[in-house]
């Protein structure tokens, strides 16, 4: 019997329908979209079509090249491929994008996509430029489930989990804005990408893996593992997994020290507490002092910010023996929030007693502010605009009552 992820589908070569992924399910107009397949479903989406596997097998190759390594969209410029085959090609695949509700630039430069999914659904990416690398922010679902009380992204409902194809599309639609093809590994803009936008990354596992191992290809968009940084905010049973399948770099939401207080700001640490979470980073495959955790801790006035907590940080940190570097994040402010940032002077206090402890401590610039792209304020506009008339409606019943 097919698992949930598959369906029932008539092969070449097979007396009776076969399992195939999900994936291969033709869309609306009945053509199967490419963008996000494995280089296996890539095959056997030509077979699905018809064509021979020995003919599926050298479509797959080049049509991969094509896609990843020269962002081709359009199958009449594959120019490997035979003219007679194109037409072919076109009417029974395509390579998607996702839809650009939004764009907007920061006075730093700084840029935000609002991206809408084939059914609707809206979330953001973010790309930061610096001058020795430029990061892209990718969402992993859309809105997010574990609803950290600082975080705007986390007052959202969760509505579902990204495809790997809407996850790759996120680093294809960057490369297309930025000029980046054909894929090089020299001179690039797009250096680094950090699974930190909307949604919990561990939660949509299988995508997030299968998206990630489509980018870490060499044979396409050929982004090193040790380019790509995975952030969780604690769910300890993947962690493992994570290392051992994925194997890029490992980000741990922290921002609270103890039980009580990272209850309150990260309330999986209920569920997760905070010394099996550390265990779980002690124990993640190919973690050395070349390759550190990173541990997020956003600065909030009077809650998280004392000498105390840097000096517990410190000495968890040690007693589990991490090699581990700490991002301090300065609050960034969002319409309601419940959080003051912490005053420079505190927040300096509190990297140098990390830092004079020996273990790395810098202060996070904030960037993106002023389009909302900074860290925590990923919330789309069209959750901004529903939350907002539901703002209205309450009101109007208030007046309405009173």
């Amino acid at each position: 019997m097919p698992n949930s992820a598959t369906t029932l589908m008539a092969i070449p070569g097979h007396i009776d329908p076969v399992p195939v992924p999900r994936a291969l399910v033709p869309r609306s107009d009945g053509r199967i979209d490419l963008l996000g397949l494995s280089k296996a479903d890539l095959r056997l989406a030509l077979e699905t079509s018809q064509l021979d596997p020995k003919q599926a097998k050298l479509r797959a190759k080049q049509l991969w090249h094509w896609i990843y390594n020269r962002g081709v969209r359009d199958f009449a410029l594959m120019t490997d491929i035979a003219k007679t085959m194109q037409p072919w090609l076109e009417q029974r695949f395509v390579i998607s994008r996702p839809q650009v509700v939004e764009a907007q630039v920061s006075n730093d430069g700084t840029r935000k996509w609002l991206l809408r999914s084939d059914d609707g659904n809206d979330y953001e990416m973010v790309f930061i430029p610096d001058a020795d690398r430029g990061t892209l922010c990718v969402s992993s679902q859309v809105g997010c489930t574990l609803n950290c009380s600082f975080c705007h992204t986390g007052t959202m409902r969760l509505v579902r989990n990204l495809t790997a194809g809407e996850i790759v599309g996120q680093v294809m639609l960057a490369r297309d804005a930025l000029g980046e093809w054909p894929s090089q590994p020299e001179g690039r803009m797009l250096t680094n990408i950090v699974m930190m936008g909307m949604g919990e990354p561990l939660y949509n596992f299988d995508n997030v893996r299968d998206g990630l191992k489509i980018v870490m290809d060499g044979d396409g968009l050929g982004l090193s593992r040790r380019r790509i940084t995975l952030s969780t905010s604690g769910v300890v049973p993947l962690m493992a997994r994570a290392g051992e399948e994925i194997s890029v770099n490992l980000a741990i939401s922290l921002h609270a020290v103890t039980k009580e207080v990272r209850d309150e700001l990260v309330p999986i640490n209920k569920k997760y507490g905070i010394e099996e979470l550390l265990q779980a980073c002690a124990d993640y495959p190919g973690t050395n002092n070349a390759r550190r955790i990173t541990f997020e801790y956003v600065m909030l006035k009077d809650k998280n910010d004392s000498d105390a907590d840097a000096r517990e940080l410190v000495r968890l940190l040690k007693h589990y023996d991490l090699p581990a570097k700490v991002n301090l994040i300065p609050f960034n402010p969002w319409p309601g929030a419940p959080y003051e940032c912490s005053t420079p002077e505190r927040i300096k206090s509190f990297s140098n007693i990390v830092f004079d402890a020996g273990i790395s401590a810098p202060v996070r610039t904030p960037r993106g502010r002023d389009i909302d792209a900074a860290c925590g304020q990923l919330k789309t506009a069209s959750e901004k605009l529903s939350r907002a008339e539901l703002d209205r409606q309450a009101e109007a019943k208030l007046a309405a009552l009173g």
